[in-house]
């Protein structure tokens, strides 16, 4: 469950977020962006508005297939079901602020989404195994959505495979570190 304070790192891009502020109305994240030549996939958030702030480096926005630069002091605004990524192409890390109208779940699924990054459950380029997509549709389909396949698609794979997905143990919202082991305390003095 995400808290605010949090932070959260996806290892495969180096990716940092922070939690600020969680509330019904809105989600503020502090986001940190190395330079990487990853880029996340296309996607929407269907009855979201985001927003980004860029404090200081600079982040490549593809908002509907058109790529714009967005530098210190500079932002942008992504209306809801509006086709997007965004990646850091520059030599220097880039730190932003990151907000979300309303909130909905959207910080869960960012906490899902570096939980399986952190676990090496990923696929090349990001993607999501799909019996694990099929398990996060049913949890996430109001917050974000993949541009490909195409949603009816998957909405169709999902009802065939979630239960697949859910009998093979796949859960649709993981906590960040859910696994990690926790130190044994020591009797010794």
């Amino acid at each position: 469950m995400p808290r605010e304070g949090q932070e959260i790192l996806n290892p495969r891009t180096g990716q940092r977020m922070r939690f600020v502020q969680i509330r019904d109305d809105e989600l503020r994240i502090e986001s940190a962006n190395p330079p990487t030549d990853e880029r996340e996939p296309e996607h929407v958030h269907p009855n979201q508005e985001s927003r980004a702030e860029v404090r200081s480096g600079s982040l490549v926005f593809e908002v509907d297939g058109k790529p714009q630069r967005i530098g210190p002091g500079q932002s942008i605004t992504i209306p809801a079901n509006t086709p997007h990524r965004f990646w850091n192409e520059s030599e220097d890390p880039a730190q932003s602020v990151q907000t979300f109208r309303p909130a909905m779940g959207i910080a869960a699924f960012f906490e899902t989404y570096f939980e399986l990054a952190r676990r090496g459950e990923l696929k090349a380029g990001g993607d999501i195994p799909l019996l694990q997509v099929a398990a996060m549709v049913p949890v996430f389909r109001n917050e974000i959505r993949l541009t490909r396949p195409p949603w009816p698609i998957v909405r169709a794979l999902t009802a065939v495979l979630g239960p697949i997905a859910r009998r093979r143990g796949y859960q649709g919202q993981l906590d960040y570190g859910s696994d990690a082991v926790e130190p044994v305390a020591s009797n010794q003095p």
